[in-house]
């Protein structure tokens, strides 16, 4: 039975020496838990509940944004300025009640980089990511897990309009889900932990996250650290899920334009 708990720093120090990511294979992302437009919500309880559930098995990289949940309006609307990114810093340490921020994200772009060195450097965040430039959306928006091929999208989900799990798309993409099915049956393992290990075999600086409504699958997600691929094992995962072959765009059209390749980083 695969053991349901992320190696420690001692056990597992892969990421010390980037100065971060220490402690933890696997992260958790907590958009997907509390306020999720791709899933039934959980109740304030619940979404607690499987945090804490996530920590107890070792989970120490939470990874979360004001953005999320109850702020979603505010995703993408010209609210992008320096003086928006340090009240947006203020207003995390002080709900987190903590004194700095391990891991600062920007979403998208990173045209702030100067207000987010000046928070560095006052001590309020530790380091700074450019979202989506590791790991991004591990399971495919929940694709690998089974949504829309094992099982139906949950009501009301922006996963109904998104373009890859459109009809015509989604039918496409199944022959892609079929093919990681047979060989994660090969590894005795889901697709979904197939996914997270060939992310995992890709080098030590990639950190997975994804989230997660149920306490079995937060175990499962887990559970992918104990699947080990050979190369060969990870030429035939890339050969079974071609990029070209992959229908529709991977975000929809409104938010497609504020995508890492479309940003501009200031100059030093």
């Amino acid at each position: 039975m695969v053991s349901s708990h992320v190696p420690s720093l001692k056990e597992d120090n892969r990421f010390s020496s980037h100065g971060y990511f220490v402690g933890f294979c696997v992260g958790f992302r907590v958009r997907r838990t509390l306020r999720n437009s791709k899933n039934v919500p959980l109740s304030h309880e619940a979404g607690c509940h499987i945090i804490k559930e996530a920590y107890n098995r070792g989970i120490t990289f939470f990874d979360t944004a004001d953005i999320y949940g109850a702020n979603d309006n505010e995703v993408m609307i010209g609210k992008d300025t320096p003086e928006y990114v340090r009240a947006c810093c203020e207003a995390s340490l002080k709900r987190l009640d903590v004194k700095y921020i391990d891991l600062y994200y920007q979403h998208r772009v990173d045209t702030l980089m100067g207000e987010l060195k000046k928070l560095v450097e006052e001590g309020k965040i530790k380091y700074i990511r450019l979202s989506e430039a590791i790991a991004y959306s591990p399971l495919g928006h929940g694709f690998f897990g089974g949504k829309a091929t094992v099982e139906s999208l949950p009501i009301g989900s922006l996963l109904c309009g998104h373009p890859r799990f459109i009809d015509e798309n989604v039918e496409k993409n199944k022959v892609i889900y079929a093919r990681l099915a047979n060989l994660a049956a090969k590894h005795a393992c889901t697709p979904a932990q197939l996914a997270l290990a060939w992310l995992l075999h890709q080098g030590e600086d990639i950190v997975p996250i994804p989230g997660t409504t149920k306490i079995e699958n937060l175990d499962a997600n887990i559970g992918s650290l104990a699947v080990k691929l050979s190369k060969e094992d990870v030429k035939a995962i890339s050969a079974a899920v071609p990029t070209h072959e992959v229908a529709g765009e991977r975000e929809h059209s409104s938010t497609s334009t504020y995508a890492w390749n479309f940003a501009n980083t200031p100059p030093k």
